[in-house]
């Protein structure tokens, strides 16, 4: 009897496999198999009030008092997560290839969301939104946003900017006519230059005011830059690191017709941004895209504000959310933020998911497209989360 079961077992376990192995929905070809993203670790998620402690208004703020700013960081951020890797940089070359299609499609006065570091100033500097927020699970995000915060409001060009973040001194006066080619190769004229690295520290910890322990965060952060210079990348602090362009490199990239977007392209681009850092209008939050409480606070706000999100870098964060009860929160989360046909996703598909965003069954292995939002939203009023696949290929 005893042997007879365990016959029994292997024969219900093998034909279950074999039902599995040869479905349809798991082998068919036009499927990209996942890749697997690193390991994020995630506060604690509970169920957190919405509060509205800002007040309701007919239109977003020209310009956010500096206390208003800090409480705004506050009260939308959830409790820190973690990455494995520390991301100072970003690590996408193709970037800047859907911000043509951006300018066509962006309204003025909108909302811009993202997540990460730089690359959302040259979103910013592009798009030329009326308010912005920046959404990343590591608080040490949300400092480095801070840092740069401060060094826009100490400079008063490029050049100075370049030099501060930096911490190179160059001799020779910097032309604001420069190209951002110019302007590295003015800044490559320049070594390290410790006591003007502890100078420039000294007062970007002054205007922040932070605890010891963020002060510290920010000091690190700082010290990488200072230490590393334009050449710093992705994998600079972390040799597992994904590999990718130079800073320098990021910031001169150029679209398909010749023209370089980034931050630091022009003056104007540059001045732009430094002006929404003045009025304090980028708010770096710390929060889970899947969390209870920053995305869905932000819409509060907007809300309130007869305010509509124009268009939401997500980078590649969606594959670390696939698993079902995270990607539901996910897309419960866009759907309470205030869109329209018009709002876009920016995203950076990955090897296979860059291909399923293709008609053809080749292409880039790595590719930055615009999405629909409204087909999240208009997925959760129906009752069901769209699939990422369905969101992709809807990609343009």
């Amino acid at each position: 009897m005893e042997n007879r079961a365990r016959l029994y077992t292997t024969a219900v376990l093998i034909l279950i496999g074999g039902v599995v192995f040869w479905h349809p929905s798991v082998w068919r070809s036009n499927i990209p198999i996942p890749l697997s993203p690193p390991p994020i670790t995630r506060a604690a998620e509970t169920d957190l009030p919405i509060a509205n402690s800002f007040g309701t208004a007919v239109s977003l703020p020209e310009e956010l008092p500096s206390e208003t700013f800090f409480k705004m960081i506050r009260e939308f951020s959830e409790p820190g997560g973690s990455f494995m890797y520390e991301n100072f940089l970003s690590n996408e070359r193709s970037y800047q290839d859907p911000i043509p299609s951006l300018m066509r499609e962006a309204k003025a006065g909108r909302v811009y969301l993202g997540v990460g570091p730089e690359q959302n100033f040259t979103y910013i500097a592009a798009m030329r939104p009326a308010m912005a927020f920046i959404i990343d699970i590591r608080r040490q995000n949300m400092l480095e946003l801070l840092m740069y915060k401060a060094l826009f409001r100490m400079a008063s060009n490029r050049g100075e900017f370049a030099s501060l973040l930096f911490s190179r001194r160059p001799t020779a006066r910097f032309d604001e006519r420069s190209d951002a080619e110019d302007l590295f190769q003015w800044l490559a004229s320049a070594s390290r230059d410790d006591r003007f690295f502890e100078k420039n520290l000294s007062e970007i910890q002054r205007q922040l005011a932070l605890d010891s322990e963020d002060a510290q965060i920010v000091e690190d952060v700082y010290r990488v830059f200072y230490s590393i210079g334009p050449n710093l990348t992705y994998a600079s602090t972390n040799r597992y690191a994904p590999s990718g362009p130079s800073y320098e490199e990021l910031m001169t990239y150029r679209d398909d017709t010749g023209r370089n977007w980034s931050y630091l392209a022009s003056e104007e681009n540059f001045r732009f941004v430094k002006e929404m850092q003045r009025k304090n209008l980028i708010v770096p939050l710390v929060g889970d895209f899947a969390g209870p409480k920053a995305i869905r606070t932000v819409g509060r706000y907007l809300t309130d504000h007869h305010a509509m999100v124009g268009a939401f870098y997500v980078s590649n964060v969606e594959m670390y959310i696939l698993a079902s009860p995270q990607w539901k929160s996910f897309c419960r989360n866009v759907a309470a933020l205030p869109m329209d046909q018009s709002s876009v996703f920016i995203r950076f598909l990955i090897g296979r998911y860059a291909y399923a965003s293709s008609s053809l069954s080749f292409g880039p292995r790595n590719v930055s497209v615009l999405s629909p939002m409204i087909d999240v939203l208009t997925g959760v009023t129906k009752g069901y989360a769209p699939s990422y696949y369905e969101l992709i290929r809807a990609s343009r």
